[in-house]
């Protein structure tokens, strides 16, 4: 197993604070941006989901850091975050 690097250490004040990988800080901000876009636009993530065209699974997934958004999928969420009728329409 390689040893991940840590970026944010644990509080050694804090008896239920960890450390914090580059892993898990990367899916994090990938998660908060997906949400905040979402919730920003007022959708639900059933209604997200739908406009856009995503499983709502996995947007559950990302939302939640269970899995990490790929790189398309942020770039997918920027452009929506800009254009969300345009991109709605587009896929329509």
């Amino acid at each position: 197993m390689k040893k991940e690097r840590i970026v944010i250490p644990a509080d050694p004040d804090d008896p239920e604070d960890f450390d914090v990988s580059a892993e898990a800080l990367d899916r994090a901000q990938r998660a908060r941006l997906i949400r905040r876009t979402r919730t920003g636009l007022g959708l639900s993530q059933t209604e997200f989901a739908a406009r856009f065209h995503v499983p709502v699974g996995t947007l559950r997934d990302w939302e939640q850091a269970r899995a990490t958004a790929p790189d398309f999928a942020v770039a997918y969420v920027r452009v929506i975050a800009r254009h969300p009728d345009m991109v709605a329409q587009a896929v329509a």
